[in-house]
């Protein structure tokens, strides 16, 4: 029981680190354009996150609970490696003010640590290869998403002045903010959950199909909210105003792009980077204000971060399994 307890406290853990880690994507746009100062702006994303549970199902929890690894294999062990590689690599890309995926260093560190135990057949392909195709198609939604409601709203507005433009989207941008801190409470909280399920099923707690309680429901949402009140302040530089400029307009449109895609993803059951996704929406719109703007050199440093994610967290996960079985759990 007590190491039960402990791994949800580190279950937590990662989820606050990835609150703080991944408070960029929620409130980095509305930062860069002064919509709201940064403390105003970590205390309306952390609210959403929190309220996410109450309008999501919990299709992400059950895929990353069940749908990455056979839930069979799951021990003590493999849930203190897939979280320390996760929580490691976090912490590293934080460090260096890289908004890497805080999702894929999750899976990743689920596959390193369920593969050192049982084999590649433990490996639950259908749900790794979902996981894997949005790896590309989240960013990628999320530029067109962006860039085409840059164009549609650029076209409606096109008579209004400059200014008249300016009051209206900065009050809109607190619409698009709350829309995306849902998408992501809804999608990354629920990684967490997940975890828990799987430990729960585990230890015998609950049946394997059984729904996800609401003391870890409840949990998960106040660790993610009080993460992102946190803030991570070097990955809200890199992406809020070293990737490209942004007006209320674009960051309106960057945000509502991409909590479109999350929230097609969260009612898909996919796990998917918030970080891609919003990194997406902002470029979009980069690219439809002035390409030459868009700070090509920083995004591909997030793209490398991005392609190291899974593997990287998954080396660290291994490393973290095979010494939690040294020290007898």
């Amino acid at each position: 029981m007590g190491i039960a307890v402990a791994i949800v406290l580190v279950a937590l853990v990662f989820d606050y680190i990835n609150g703080f880690h991944d408070a960029a994507n929620s409130i980095a746009t509305i930062v860069s354009t002064r919509v709201l100062t940064p403390r105003r702006a970590v205390i309306w994303a952390a609210f959403f996150n929190f309220i996410a549970f109450v309008i999501f199902p919990l299709h992400v929890a059950h895929t990353v609970g069940t749908g990455i690894i056979d839930p069979k294999i799951v021990d003590d062990a493999v849930l203190v490696g897939a979280l320390g590689g996760a929580i490691a690599w976090n912490l590293i890309t934080w460090w260096y003010g890289l908004p890497s995926s805080s999702s894929h260093a999750l899976v990743g560190g689920l596959l390193g640590a369920g593969i050192s135990k049982g084999g590649l057949a433990v490996v639950k392909t259908a749900g790794v290869v979902k996981i894997a195709i949005f790896i590309v198609v989240s960013p990628v939604l999320g530029l067109l998403l962006g860039g085409s409601m840059m164009v549609l709203v650029s076209w409606t507005f096109r008579r209004a002045t400059p200014g008249r433009i300016d009051r209206w989207f900065r009050r809109l941008q607190l619409l698009s903010a709350a829309m995306f801190s849902l998408g992501h409470g809804a999608n990354d909280a629920q990684k967490t959950m997940g975890i828990i399920l799987a430990l729960l099923i585990a230890k015998g707690y609950v049946g394997a199909k059984s729904e996800v309680p609401m003391w870890v429901i409840l949990a998960s949402q106040t660790a993610m909210g009080l993460g992102t009140f946190t803030g991570g302040w070097r990955i809200v530089r890199t992406m809020g105003m070293r990737l490209t400029k942004l007006k209320p307009i674009g960051g309106f449109c960057a945000e509502t792009g991409a909590a479109g895609m999350l929230f097609l993803a969260s009612a898909l059951g996919i796990p998917v980077s918030t970080t891609h996704t919003i990194t997406g929406g902002i470029v979009g719109v980069g690219l439809v204000n002035n390409p030459n703007g868009v700070r090509w050199a920083v995004a591909l440093r997030i793209v490398w971060a991005w392609l190291f994610t899974i593997q990287s967290a998954a080396i660290i996960a291994a490393a973290i399994y095979f010494a939690s079985k040294r020290l007898g759990l």
